[in-house]
């Protein structure tokens, strides 16, 4: 069934289905026309190893990562690469800074935050759009971000872009902060920096109200979790202006589409755009290679469970939120819109 996504106030776009988007990958594949075929990768003129900095086990990062490299591998952008498991997109950045990674999956407004000026950091793309999850049990009764006042909040572990979001969406809320052990006050939401999994198992075991989470549509373990115990997702979507006077353009209003998560009805929340970063230093061949491989075979880089990611095209992949283009990814996509 075709998804729709909201890209901003009052404009959308319809999602094909996965087959329909493998098809239009192909199609797309036939058509395009960069200069430089990637079977034309020999071993002498690629990068023997390549590491893509990916995200926690459970999440979109990290299944977007591992398929993102071994595309890389297979069609011999490098001898070999691999996905590593991180923290998500604080430590993704930090990673390819310290010359550990290749490549790095990242939030734009972490990338923003890091400095992402050009100056070291630049990107290869927008990959896809970032659904921002507010996660409750359905007995809790809150029913909007208001009610997260009194509570405890799960808001992403330390290096996750979602720790940086999510303090973001309570301020835009109005709602203070507390890292303390006591109950919080009125109007104050108390903080734990637990990431997916751990978020996840202690909003079933009761120890925190609410999860903040920012990934993919549907994110496996939050569907997994449905399973045992009856969740809930918090409209976010009127934080969006507050947002946005407060940190510009990079944030939208999507939907997450009814049927993303069992008994879970449609739900407007904040998006972000989601980076495929580099190094500047990294060499004109290898990005360039990346880029047909991300503009050529879309089709593959679409995890099994996902629905809701926006499909790849050179128009989507230029959309960076303001963060600079690597020159030879912006050279790449010069030659493709002719």
């Amino acid at each position: 069934m075709p998804m729709r996504e909201a890209l901003a106030p009052g404009r959308h776009v319809s999602l094909p289905t996965r087959r329909s988007a493998l098809r239009w990958a192909f199609a797309v594949g036939l058509a395009a026309c960069l200069p430089h075929a990637l079977s034309a990768c020999t071993g002498g003129d690629r990068p023997e190893n390549l590491v893509v900095a990916g995200g926690e086990p459970g999440g979109f990062y990290l299944e977007f990562s591992t398929l993102l490299a071994a595309a890389l591998e297979r069609h011999g952008v490098a001898g070999h690469a691999r996905a590593v498991a991180t923290g998500g997109s604080l430590d993704n950045i930090a990673e390819l800074r310290a010359g550990r990674a290749d490549f790095a999956v990242a939030l734009a407004d972490a990338a923003s935050q890091a400095g992402g000026d050009g100056a070291e950091i630049a990107a290869i793309g927008k990959v896809y759009e970032n659904y921002v999850h507010c996660v409750v049990r359905k007995d809790s009764g809150i029913r909007d971000i208001s009610g997260l006042a009194g509570r405890r909040v799960a808001v992403g572990q330390p290096g996750s872009g979602t720790s940086l979001t999510t303090p973001r969406l309570l301020e835009a809320a109005g709602l203070g902060t507390s890292a303390d052990a006591a109950p919080p006050s009125a109007g104050t939401a108390a903080v734990e920096h637990l990431g997916l999994n751990d978020g996840i198992a202690a909003l079933k075991a009761g120890t925190v109200d609410a999860l903040f989470w920012s990934g993919g549509v549907p994110t496996a373990a939050i569907a997994s979790a449905q399973q045992d115990v009856a969740l809930g997702l918090l409209d976010l979507s009127a934080l969006l202006p507050e947002l946005r006077r407060r940190y510009g353009g990079m944030y939208d209003r999507v939907l997450i589409p009814e049927g993303s998560y069992p008994g879970i009805p449609a739900v407007w929340t904040v998006g972000a755009p989601n980076l495929l970063l580099c190094r500047r230093d990294l060499d004109a061949a290898t990005v360039e290679r990346t880029v047909q491989l991300l503009v050529h075979n879309a089709g593959e880089l679409i995890p099994q469970s996902t629905l809701g990611v926006q499909f790849l095209s050179a128009e989507s992949l230029i959309n960076t939120a303001g963060i600079p283009l690597h020159p030879a990814a912006a050279e790449a996509y010069r030659t493709l819109h002719g």
